[in-house]
C-alpha cells in the first residue's frame, strides 16, 4: 500500500487519518494516540484543539514538521524522545535517548517508598540510576524534609536530571552524582549533604560510599540478555542499552546493589527495587534472612511482581545464629 505524505493547506483531520494509517502500517502500537501527540506537540495544542478545529490548515512548515516526526515515528522511535517530554508522577519530565523513558509501572515504586517513609521523619534517601531523575524528583516534590541524592554513571543522564531539577524547582532539594551503584566520585567541602558520604578501605581510590541512609531506591536495569528479542523494538533501538540491559540474566546491577545497600543503610533502613516479570524468585534468593528482614512483594496493577522492598535487620549478624537455635 502507498502512503501519501503531509502537505500545506491539508486539514487537520486529514492529516491526523494520514498519521494514523502511516503508523498502523508501521506496525507501532495505539497509532491514534501517537498521531495526536505528535501533532499536538507540532501545533502547541491540546487534543481538544485538534477536535475542536478539525478544517483548520496546515501551514507549509507545520506540515513539514508533522511529516518528519511522523516519520521518525514510523521507524520505531519512542514520540517521548521525539517530543522531548514525558510525564512522570504527575511532573513535567524533559527526556532524551541519554535515558530511559520514565513509564507507569515505576510509580509503583514510589508508592511503596512513600508508604513506608510515613513512619521516617526527614528521610535520607538515594535513588541509585536515576537516570532521567524521575524517582529521586517525585520523591521529593511529595517528602518535604527529605534529603535525597540520585546516582548514575552516565553525565549525559546527570544532565538531563539536573535540568529536570532545575525546571522542577527542586535543584535546592536533590543532589545528582555520578558513581556506579553506591560508589560515588568523592566530594570535597563541608556542605550539610555531603556529611552522607564516607571513604572506607574496601572504597577505590576517589571514590566514597553512602552511610547511615534510610532508604535505598532504584530502578535498575533488568532485562538479560537472555531476553533481549522479548523487548519491544523501539526500546531496544533507542533507549540506552546500560539502562535497560544487565548482564545475560538480568541481576548484574541488582546483585552488587543488595550488598551495597546493606552497607549503605541503617539498621531498620529500607531497599526498594523494580524488578522484571520474570525475576521475583531469583533477586528473592539472593535477600539472605540474616540480613534482611519484611520482604514485600509489591504487583503491578496487572498483578505481575514489580516492586521487591525489604528491611535492614535490625539485629547484628552476628546475633541472629541465636534466633536459629
Amino acid at each position: 500500500m502507498i502512503l501519501g505524505t503531509v502537505n500545506k493547506n491539508m486539514q487537520l483531520k486529514q492529516a491526523l487519518t494520514l498519521a494514523i494509517e502511516r503508523l498502523e502500517a508501521a506496525d507501532v502500537g495505539s497509532s491514534r494516540m501517537n498521531a495526536e501527540t505528535l501533532l499536538m506537540f507540532v501545533l502547541g495544542c491540546n487534543r481538544a484543539y485538534l477536535y475542536t478545529y478539525p478544517e483548520r490548515e496546515l501551514t507549509d512548515d507545520e506540515a513539514t514538521r508533522y511529516e518528519k516526526v511522523v516519520a521518525l515515528r514510523a521507524a520505531d522511535m519512542p514520540s517521548q524522545y521525539i517530543t522531548g517530554h514525558q510525564e512522570f508522577w504527575g511532573l513535567d519530565l524533559v527526556v532524551s535517548p541519554a535515558v530511559l523513558i520514565p513509564r507507569p509501572e515505576t510509580e509503583h515504586l514510589v508508592e511503596t517508598v512513600l508508604e513506608l517513609a510515613r513512619e521516617v521523619p526527614n528521610p535520607k534517601i538515594v535513588d541509585v540510576g536515576t537516570g532521567s531523575g524521575c524517582v529521586a524528583l517525585a520523591l521529593a516534590n511529595e517528602l518535604k524534609g527529605a534529603e535525597v541524592y540520585g546516582v548514575d554513571l552516565s553525565p549525559a543522564a546527570l544532565e538531563i536530571a539536573q535540568a529536570n531539577a532545575a525546571r522542577l524547582q527542586l535543584g535546592s532539594r536533590v543532589r545528582f552524582l555520578r558513581g556506579n551503584v553506591l560508589q560515588v566520585a568523592a566530594v570535597t567541602g563541608s556542605a550539610p549533604w555531603a556529611r552522607a558520604l564516607g571513604s572506607d578501605d574496601d572504597s577505590p581510590e576517589g571514590f566514597c560510599r553512602f552511610r547511615d541512609l534510610d532508604f535505598v531506591v532504584s530502578n535498575p536495569p533488568y532485562v538479560g540478555l537472555n531476553e533481549a528479542d522479548k523487548v519491544q523494538r523501539s526500546v531496544f533501538k533507542f533507549e540506552p542499552r546500560m539502562a535497560v540491559f544487565a548482564g545475560e540474566n538480568g541481576l548484574d546491577v541488582i546483585q552488587p546493589l543488595v550488598t551495597e545497600a546493606h552497607d549503605a543503610l541503617r539498621a531498620g533502613g529500607w531497599l526498594a527495587v523494580e524488578i522484571g516479570f520474570s525475576l521475583r524468585d531469583a533477586v528473592l534468593d539472593l535477600l539472605s534472612p540474616t540480613m534482611w528482614e519484611a520482604v514485600q512483594v509489591v504487583p503491578d496493577l496487572q498483578g505481575i511482581p514489580r516492586v521487591i522492598a525489604t528491611r535492614k535487620n535490625t539485629i547484628p549478624r552476628s546475633d541472629t545464629r541465636a534466633l536459629q537455635s
